[in-house]
Parts: C-alpha cells; structure tokens; sequence
C-alpha cells in the first residue's frame, strides 16, 4: 500500500474537487433571507405532488444511504494502509471523499424538509438506526476488496441519482433534477478515481487484485442501507421494500447490476490479464463467467412486489 500511496497524487488532483468552488447545498436551495424564500417553498411544494409516491420513496430511501455517512467513512478509514492520524495520500483522499459526500444527504435533507410531503421523524429515526445497526459488506479490511467495493457502488448510486434526476424532471421537478444530476456527477466522479486505484493496483499486484475481485463478487455486493428498517420493524425489512420500488420504478435493477459488473471487467481490462498464478487465473476465469450466470437468475427470477406504505411518506401522496 506504501507504494500505491505514492502513485496517488496525480489521481487526487485529477479527481478531487475545489472546495472554494465547488457546490454546496446553498447553491440549490431557497435562500431563507431572500424575500422570495416562501414563494419559492410554495413552489416547492406543488411540485412535490406532482410526483409519484414510488419516486419519493426511493429519493427518501437514498437520502437516508447518503445520510449514513459517518457508517462508511468509520468503515473504509479502516482499511489496511490508510493512517487515520497522519498524513499519507490514503487519508487525505479519504477525508477529501467524505466532504463531498456529505453534501448529498446535507442538501437532499433540506429539500425533503421543504418538500412537505415527507415524515422527516420517520425518515430520522430509520437513519438513525441505519447508523446504529452498522454496515458489513464483508471485507475486512482488505484495502484491495475496499476499492472493489467502492468502484461498483459508487457507480451504482450514479445510476440511482441519476434515473432519479430523469424521473423527476419528466414529472416537471427540474430544480430537484439538478440537485440529483449534481449528486450522480460527484457519484460519477468518485468511481473514476477508485476504478483507477483498482487498474494502479493491477499494475503492482494483478494476483491478488484478481483473487480480492474474485471473492468480492463471488460474495455479491451487499448494498450499504441493508440493515435499513423503520420504526417498530425488524432490521433490513424496510430495505427489501424500498429496493423492491426502485427495481418497478426502474432506478436501480438487478440488470444495472449485471451491467455495473460487466462495466468494471470492462475498464480493468480483465478478459486480456496474463502472466498471473494459477490461482489468480482461476479468479480470472470465475469473475469472467458470473455475469452471465447472475443475468440467467434475473431473467428467471420474477419476485413479486409485496404492499407496503412507508411511514416516511406523508398521506398526502397516494
């Protein structure tokens, strides 16, 4: 990891935002000193009921992902190689990364809250649980599997945020288009820079970057919210349910999994690796045939969606 260290600057430069410059949820929020403040929330408002219950469930379900944040930075500053106290390039894109993600719950929190339609008590105490019951995406602290991890899921809350974005602008919310079109770009951005950790680390150590990969996927890659519940339910039951509206609604599917996998065997050029041990060939050969395999269940398996209304959404939505 010291060497890989070494090799990172050039990539935190490329990928890393200018504070000074950057969004902040400020920039896309109503201004409360601004005497068009309450104009702009009515406005707000009235959008809110043009859009589907199935879509606020899922924007509600990603904000609480996105508001657990302090989940995944205790989690990934864990990791083999990462000084929690120093200076190394590995903790200083760490908390360069949380930065930027902590303004997609900040801004999508005040935008719930001025929407009106949202039981923000209900949406607290299910974050606040998510945070409590913890996260386990089954890697220790293996910093090859933790950028394994990160360079699927961060292009998976792309997609999310970013069908959100479509969805709510063809429902005619262009103002919450733009707040999920900024958070997918940042999403975007933060997969870029871990695919090119990933591709830095198969130049140093294809073998056991193959074999991580391997066993990475071989487990499946366990979504950060899983253990979300509401109040007064078992643990993970409200995740089953909000995943099985983003699957209808079609913001996140089991098919942009398969192609999220297909993507990443794509961009680290897996089908061309050579000269790796025979258990690193074998690793090879497993990760090139699962995403067939997953495509064949998906396509057979046709779960039915169960009823179910959220407590975090107001009853004036139907």
């Amino acid at each position: 990891m010291k060497a890989l260290d070494a090799k990172l600057p050039p990539v935190l430069e490329k990928y890393t935002s200018n504070i000074e410059t950057n969004w902040q949820p400020t920039d896309l929020l109503p201004d409360p000193a601004s005497p068009d403040f309450h104009e702009a929330v009515r406005e707000m408002q009235g959008l809110a009921l043009e859009m589907s219950y199935d879509l606020w469930v899922t924007l509600i379900g990603d904000t609480i992902t996105e508001e657990a944040l302090p989940t995944y930075e205790a989690w990934v500053i864990n990791a083999e190689g990462v000084d929690q106290i120093g200076k190394n390039n590995w903790s200083k894109w760490l908390r360069t990364w949380t930065g930027e993600e902590n303004r997609h719950g900040d801004v999508l929190n005040k935008y719930l809250y001025l929407s009106g339609v949202v039981n923000m008590k209900e949406m607290e105490v299910t974050t606040q649980h998510l945070i409590a019951d913890g996260f386990d995406p089954g890697m220790g602290d293996d910093p090859y599997k933790n950028f394994v991890y990160t360079s699927f899921q961060e292009i998976a809350t792309n997609v999310s945020h970013r069908r959100t974005a479509t969805f709510s602008k063809q429902s005619g919310n262009i103002q919450l288009a733009k707040i999920c079109g900024m958070i997918a770009a940042d999403e975007m951005r933060h997969a870029n820079a871990y695919i090119t950790f990933i591709k830095l680390i198969l130049e140093m150590d294809p073998d056991g970057l193959m074999i991580a990969f391997n066993d990475m996927m071989r487990r499946g890659i366990t979504m950060p919210a899983h253990f979300m519940r509401e109040s007064g339910s078992p643990q993970g039951v409200a995740f089953e349910h909000f995943s099985d509206c983003a699957q209808e609604l079609g913001v996140y599917t089991t098919h942009d999994y398969v192609d999220i996998y297909d993507r990443l065997l794509k961009e680290w050029d897996i089908a061309n690796i050579s000269g790796l041990s025979a258990e690193g060939e074998k690793a090879r050969e497993q990760v090139m045939k699962r995403p067939a395999l997953i495509k064949r269940i998906a396509d057979r398996v046709k779960k039915p969606r169960e009823p179910h209304r959220f407590k975090w959404v107001s009853d004036k939505l139907s």
